[in-house]
């Protein structure tokens, strides 16, 4: 470990309020040992912009010098520092001033660095000898409390703690090419029953931070679900969390063209990452959402077998009303509905998981894909199709297995699928849904006995979300 000395500074905004969130984000990823007061100055050396206000603070590190600068060049971007010119005003700034007891600075010539730091590091007040223009400030915001890390009143540990609807702008990676998402995150942890409470503020500075790790170590967008896999990873270490638990959405688009008129547009869907962390490692699940519709097989039936007696009261022949019969799609009810899949598997064969032919999946195993843009054509050729197709919720979800099956049929057994299907029913006033779980090799067992395999793997016992009970004697 390394002892290190930073300065931290700032002239733009709530000063007070930006050097606190750098100070919170540092401590996701160092040991701070002590912060100074604070100190406010006029700029100096020419530097532009209005009084500055700085503090020192000591840290321990595992990081060299050149990890270190760039993690903290991370954490002023974090913050929001935007330019980097020497002599403008800024947001922040963070310097190391010292690494390993060597300046690494001529603090004598950098009073607003060297009197804070003379405060918490006795070692260095020759430089702050004769100091002028640094005025210490006598009321400040600075806290010490941390009412997380007492014990609760209660004694009882918790399952499930963090924070949900947490909206980030994302680079991720799509069938091999960049895209922008507006992803929300869910993040949690367990809490022991010693804890008060998890630190609610680090769930996103690891969001943000562990974001900037992954698209820096990769220099490319990151996968899904290699993204969620490293929050989930670093939140165990930060909350000193026994499991953690990361789940993202994101709205991506697809290039489509309408069926008949073949109009092009863009049509949403939705991106899922799923990841649990625990001392074993991490696992983790990719998958979409898709919109479709269905129509229903058991009134079209119905409506068949009335339109039977019908045409045969009016004189037609059995024979020739079935005929007739078979021509024409039958009428029925439709629904609108939306689908999902999820893949689990190996990091050998993560690249063969590809969101659009997730997307292709979902909507073929429907009666009929839908469309944003629809001219009148389009309009005949997907109610026709639907018609032509009719799919209780329960064949939809026995489609995605089986084309799951078929599509990625080389990848091994352990390899995880989930499917469902919720139906928005038309003239019910409830909702139709189905769901199924398993590993490759549980369905491929089914299939290939013919024999209902009454347990099968579901997410939670395949990411390792549901711990073994203790049994306490």
């Amino acid at each position: 470990m390394h002892s290190v000395h930073i300065g931290i500074g700032s002239n733009l905004g709530d000063r007070q309020a930006n050097i606190l969130a750098a100070l919170q984000r540092l401590r996701a990823r160092v040991a701070i040992r002590a912060v100074s007061s604070f100190y406010e100055s006029a700029p100096a050396d020419g530097a532009r912009g209005p009084a500055f206000l700085n503090v020192a603070a000591s840290l321990e590190t595992d990081l060299d010098v050149n990890a270190l600068d760039a993690m903290l060049h991370d954490v002023e971007i974090a913050v929001g520092r935007t330019s980097s010119a020497r002599l403008e005003a800024r947001v922040i700034d963070i310097d190391v001033l010292a690494y390993d007891g060597r300046p690494t600075r001529p603090l004598a010539a950098r009073p607003y660095d060297a009197v804070p730091l003379a405060e918490i590091a006795p070692e260095f007040a020759d430089a702050a000898q004769g100091a002028n223009g640094v005025r210490r400030l006598a009321r400040s915001l600075h806290f010490q409390a941390n009412r997380q890390e007492e014990s609760p009143d209660v004694r009882l540990s918790l399952n499930r703690v963090g924070v949900s609807s947490v909206r980030r702008i994302v680079q991720l990676e799509i069938d091999g090419r960049p895209r922008v998402f507006n992803g929300e995150f869910t993040m949690v942890a367990d809490l022991a029953p010693d804890k008060a409470g998890v630190h609610m503020s680090r769930f996103s500075e690891i969001l943000e931070e562990t974001t900037l790790d992954v698209l820096a170590a990769t220099k490319e967008p990151a996968r899904i679900e290699r993204l969620v896999e490293s929050i989930a990873r670093e939140i165990v270490r930060s909350q000193r969390a026994i499991r953690a638990d990361v789940r993202l959405r994101a709205d991506f688009g697809l290039e489509r063209w309408t069926p008949v008129s073949g109009k092009r547009g863009e049509e949403t869907y939705t991106l899922v990452g799923i990841a649990h962390a625990d001392e074993r490692g991490t696992r983790r699940v990719v998958g979409v959402e898709a919109e479709g519709m269905t129509a229903c097989p058991c009134a079209q039936q119905m409506v068949r077998e009335h339109s039977m007696h019908e045409l045969m009261d009016a004189g037609f022949s059995e024979a020739d009303a079935r005929r007739a019969l078979d021509a024409l799609p039958g009428a029925t009810h439709n629904q609108r509905g939306r689908g999902a899949i999820l893949l689990g598997v190996d990091d050998a064969h993560a690249d063969a998981v590809r969101a659009e032919d997730l997307v292709e999946i979902v909507e073929s195993s429907m009666s009929s894909e839908t469309y944003d843009l629809l001219k009148r054509p389009d309009e005949f050729f997907i109610v026709n199709k639907a018609h032509h197709n009719p799919k209780f919720v329960e064949d939809v979800v026995r489609g995605i297995l089986a084309r799951s099956l078929d599509m990625y049929a080389d990848l091994p057994d352990h390899t995880f699928l989930f499917a469902s299907q919720v139906n928005y029913e038309s003239i019910h006033k409830h909702d139709a849904f189905a769901e199924a779980f398993g590993t490759f090799g549980e369905f491929r067992e089914e299939l290939r006995s013919a024999r209902y395999v009454t347990v099968k793997t579901d997410l939670a016992g395949w990411l390792g979300t549901r711990p073994s009970p203790v049994l306490v004697p």
